[in-house]
């Protein structure tokens, strides 16, 4: 690919994500995205052969914010305990997930991450695998990648009711620390709480 055609594709992803973070997930037609971008309807095809694709291409960015946004903050605080740090990304996975709900919804789209031919899979990896080795070292009897997808799980289930408003319907909770808390007990047991 030229320098025009890689400046062209990121141009469109860059729209598909400033566009799926104003408006949401329903608003990442290609016809918009192009449109947006200055280009033909048609224009996106060139780079992007089926809209799954694009979409993914947009969502990885979302993995790739997500996964930066984790390592600068465990970065900043080099002695903090497995459990600590598991919480700092706790903290950052749920405000990521309610501030970007739409870029949210497109990552953990079942469509996109089912195919690995998309590549998908593979940025949502590095997140996921700090996340496995922080629960290995806070829980080195358990399964360290089940006891995280369960807590991934969690904690995406807490974003969800948060966007929604049923949990601070049914907990008369006005922030979720306590709700990620509860999670880190659940996962990870009480000790040094």
């Amino acid at each position: 690919m030229g320098e025009r055609s890689t400046g062209l594709r990121s141009r469109l992803v860059d729209v598909g994500v400033d566009l799926v973070t104003a408006e949401g997930v329903q608003a990442l037609s290609l016809r918009e995205i192009a449109r947006r971008a200055g280009v033909s309807h048609g224009a996106p095809r060139r780079y992007f052969p089926t809209h799954l694709e694009l979409l993914s291409a947009i969502a990885r960015r979302g993995f790739e914010e997500l996964a930066g946004r984790g390592v600068a903050a465990l970065g900043e605080d080099g002695t903090a305990s497995p459990r600590e740090q598991i919480a700092t990304l706790g903290r950052l996975y749920l405000d990521f997930a309610l501030t970007n709900r739409g870029m949210h919804e497109l990552m953990f789209r079942h469509d996109l991450l089912e195919s690995n031919e998309l590549g998908l899979r593979d940025a949502s990896l590095p997140i996921f695998s700090l996340l496995v080795d922080l629960v290995g070292r806070a829980r080195p009897d358990a399964d360290a990648r089940l006891v995280a997808g369960a807590l991934l799980a969690n904690l995406y289930g807490i974003a969800q009711l948060w966007t929604w408003g049923s949990l601070q319907l049914t907990t008369g909770a006005d922030d979720f620390a306590p709700l990620l808390n509860t999670a880190l007990d659940a996962h990870l047991g009480s000790e040094g709480r």
